[in-house]
């Protein structure tokens, strides 16, 4: 039987940040996966988390350790988890209130990031509609903090604009690079990690996210759209008064990590995004729907920096996405849909869980 420990932390503000400890379930264990024989870049697949929705699962900076969001233990938004690598010792580490989303450690992997709507309130936002597609809430409410549970410290970081979101840190702890609706646009801006010196690294028009920096700390790698047409321009700008953001397509760029030097890197005319680059600085992971007319399943993909050698790299499950290597480039983690009832009965609930797997070079 499961033994739970939970402590209710004071931060800031009076913040409580929860954090819940599970041990013992050893259903959670990690448990072997099968895989298509066509994803020959994949070895000794596990399975790390099972039912409900999980996502957006990174690795800490030694490897040892993963920090995700999960909609679970009858909660009905996400909240921040974090993990070993055998799928034990579950904590959620995100004060239990609002909605969570785009979690990333701090180097001493004590300390993370994330972003929360708690706020403005206790409860989950309302969410978008899709009865005209798939459709992401910018919820303005949204900032970034920075918290440490076991010292029982909750920091805001952003203060300024609305959807203060998808952030990730530069590998020496000293940058976060985020997305934030500014301007009357969602653009990319770095700042200290304290939330100091804030600066706005793009301003085309159009939907800029997703960033993270590459491992040596040199690059960043995003996903981006600019409208093309006057049509696509005005369906944009109406969907983000609404504080929602419709991706019909998305392309991947790459500049350096003070801004400069950017430039598009894929051209496939498919919702592309969730790009990650490999610790050789030589090659991209990423997910899209490319191979999919209808537009409704994505696969993992590997490619060269420069846009060139594209490899579909998963084949199995309707859906795997938000792709990460580990620090030493050995393993690959992600999320997705193989496995899951719904796979073989669309009324099954929707399940997306975390998976770790040996990266064959």
């Amino acid at each position: 039987m499961a033994v739970e420990r939970r402590a209710f932390l004071k931060g800031v503000a009076g913040i409580p940040v929860a954090a819940t400890l599970l041990r013992g379930r050893c259903a959670w264990a990690a448990q072997p996966a099968p895989l298509d024989a066509r994803e020959r870049r994949l070895r000794n697949l596990r399975q790390l988390t099972f039912g409900g929705q999980n996502a957006e699962a990174y690795f800490s900076q030694d490897g040892r350790r993963l920090i995700f969001q999960s909609t679970r233990d009858g909660r009905q938004c996400d909240q921040i988890y974090t993990m070993d690598l055998e799928g034990n010792d579950v904590r959620m580490v995100s004060t239990g209130t609002g909605v969570t989303t785009c979690s990333f450690f701090f180097p001493d992997g004590r300390r993370f990031i994330f972003s929360s709507t708690h706020l403005a309130g206790p409860d989950c936002p309302s969410r978008p509609d899709m009865s005209r597609g798939y459709a992401w809430g910018l919820h303005p409410t949204y900032h970034i903090f920075a918290a440490d549970p076991d010292r029982g410290t909750l920091v805001q970081l952003t203060r300024e604009g609305e959807y203060n979101a998808e952030g990730a840190l530069s590998p020496d702890g000293t940058k976060i690079v985020f997305t934030s609706h500014r301007n009357d646009d969602l653009d990319l801006y770095l700042m200290n990690s304290d939330g100091g010196s804030v600066r706005r690294l793009t301003d085309e028009y159009g939907y800029d996210g997703g960033p993270f920096f590459s491992w040596d700390g040199r690059y960043i790698v995003y996903r981006a759209f600019h409208p093309r047409t006057e049509a696509e321009r005005r369906e944009y700008a109406a969907n983000l008064a609404q504080h929602v953001f419709r991706p019909t397509w998305l392309e991947l760029f790459v500049m350096n990590a003070d801004g400069t030097g950017r430039r598009q890197v894929t051209d496939l005319r498919a919702a592309s995004f969730a790009p990650f680059m490999h610790p050789n600085d030589r090659q991209i992971i990423f997910a899209s729907n490319l191979h999919d007319q209808t537009g409704r399943s994505f696969a993992l993909y590997l490619m060269n920096v420069d846009g060139t050698g594209q490899e579909r790299v998963t084949f199995e499950g309707s859906f795997s996405s938000f792709p990460m290597f580990s620090p030493d480039g050995r393993q690959l983690v992600f999320v997705s849909s193989r496995g899951s009832l719904r796979e073989k009965d669309p009324r099954a609930p929707r399940e997306f869980n975390v998976f770790l797997a040996e990266w064959v070079p």
